[in-house]
């Protein structure tokens, strides 16, 4: 766009008048990157935000961020990091390692809700201003993995968390402040309301092509929906109805791509499912290859193995039964069988799953019925007489490594184990695996023990689903990244 002044035209640079509108799901319950495990607003916390490496958009490939390069000893212990030069924080303080070394302590030291990144970490150097090195407790192959995860340890400046410690850590001034490296500054911030983060025109790498970006709180989707087509916000992130993917008005469109994202079913011991032959009918009718394209279109595809497809290909892909006339004669056999199946989330996918599996369920003699679990109850399931005999969710990691979804879901006392079941020989493998250099070993011990945990029924992958995101014609560039939860655009890399 021109003004005119009088005989000359003044061309403005189109990228400092655009805003980029963005709803979110969810509120931002902290912007702390070390003490709160945030899902909607990932993607915002690391517009501020930057770690040694990151997750190339659209891959699981791991780039440098504010490390330019990296070195690892031989027998794997030592990680050694050597910094871009000329970086600065929001607050002018420059990058340095003595500030990696105080931000990666304090993620690591202050009890802080993501310091199991850093468990592994023994010792952290700054050698000199420009080198970083890491000694670790044991061998850790998946350790840049975790420094690439969205939700893995962020550079704060050290200046600001001088400023603010306060005693705590300076965790009460970052809750609704920052001071990082990224090419986006926080600028408002009104919890349950909106956000909004301005260019940082100092920023060391690639300007963005968005001088704002408005962000505000939209829990309803219809609401979302209603938004974007009358032009009021620039997209709907996740969510979007895929029976309206197929006739959108003619000013929106899709990004999709392949993402980290594993629909699943856990078990509950003492259920039918116990029973392997009950168990193989039941695998039989909810075949994810009867239901996908109904539930997703195109934009999902089967499950290759309880480790995400992105993670690895393997070699002999999980199966599953597909004798109907069989699985119906086992019902039989076993007089009524009812089964109970709780739902993660109130999300539209997950019932549009859970119907189509009842209905597939019904064919063969099994009455199955469904609820949603109030908001955090699944994490509570684990010796409920009354739990769900299934548990439908997504399996997402942390990050890319296969160690990263054995230790959140499978292993005994993980996080996600959401039934405390315990298969000590697969677990042994993950154990095995985890300390390996060698990639192809690694793997191979990996899909051996998915196929343990699937063929025990314990853990029932289903379908990977895509990222998918519906936004006004000629944005680009979204930069969505498989690890990262669905719908987190990356501000500094989309451009109109």
């Amino acid at each position: 766009m021109g003004a005119i002044l009088g005989a000359w035209v003044v061309v403005l640079p189109v990228h400092a008048q655009e805003v980029l509108r963005i709803p979110l799901f969810g509120d931002i319950g902290t912007f702390d990157p070390d003490n709160g495990f945030e899902i909607a607003g990932i993607g915002v916390i690391n517009s501020v935000y930057e770690g040694l490496v990151e997750y190339e958009p659209g891959s699981t490939r791991i780039v440098g961020s504010l490390a330019r390069t990296w070195d690892i000893s031989e027998d794997g212990l030592t990680y050694t990091f050597h910094l871009v030069e000329g970086v600065r924080f929001h607050d002018g303080t420059p990058l340095t390692a003595a500030a990696v070394v105080k931000s990666f302590e304090r993620r690591r030291d202050r009890g802080l809700v993501l310091s199991y990144f850093l468990n592994n970490v023994k010792e952290i150097r700054a050698p000199d201003d420009d080198t970083i090195v890491l000694i670790l407790h044991a061998p850790q192959a998946s350790l840049l993995d975790s420094l690439a995860s969205p939700w893995g340890p962020k550079i704060i400046s050290p200046t600001a968390l001088d400023a603010h410690d306060g005693g705590n850590a300076a965790t009460e001034w970052l809750n609704d402040h920052a001071a990082g490296t990224g090419p986006f500054k926080l600028g408002e911030f009104r919890p349950a309301e909106r956000y909004t983060l301005e260019r940082s025109d100092d920023y060391w790498g690639q300007e963005p092509f968005f001088s704002r970006v408005e962000i505000s709180v939209v829990p309803d989707l219809s609401q979302q929906i209603l938004k974007l087509k009358a032009g009021e916000i620039d997209a709907v992130p996740k969510n979007y109805p895929i029976a309206q993917l197929f006739s959108l008005p003619q000013d929106l469109e899709i990004t999709a791509q392949p993402s980290m994202m594993q629909f699943s079913l856990f078990t509950k011991p003492g259920s039918p499912l116990d029973n392997p032959e009950i168990r193989g009918a039941v695998l039989t009718a909810i075949n994810p290859a009867l239901w996908i394209k109904d539930a997703f279109g195109k934009y999902a595809s089967i499950s290759q193995s309880p480790y995400q497809n992105m993670m690895f290909k393997p070699k002999q892909p999980i199966a599953f039964p597909t004798d109907v006339a069989a699985a119906k004669a086992a019902i039989a056999r076993h007089g009524e069988v009812t089964l109970t199946i709780g739902l993660f989330s109130a999300a539209p996918s997950y019932g549009r799953i859970s119907d189509l599996m009842m209905a597939q369920l019904a064919e063969i003699g099994v009455k199955a019925t469904s609820r949603v679990l109030p908001q955090g109850a699944a994490f509570a399931l684990k010796g409920k007489a009354d739990a769900p005999d299934l548990l439908l969710t997504i399996s997402s990691p942390d990050a890319a490594d296969p160690d990263n979804q054995a230790g959140v879901f499978f292993i005994k006392d993980a996080p996600g184990n959401f039934y405390g079941r315990v298969l000590p020989q697969a677990d042994a493998l993950v154990k095995k695996a985890s300390g390996l250099k060698d990639a192809a070993a690694r793997t191979a011990l990996y899909e051996e023990s998915g196929h343990m945990y699937f063929d025990a029924g314990y853990f029932i992958p289903l379908v990977d689903a895509n990222d998918v995101v519906v936004h006004v014609k000629g944005l680009k560039d979204l930069g969505l990244r498989p690890v990262y939860p669905p719908g987190n655009i990356d501000f500094a890399t989309v451009r109109k």
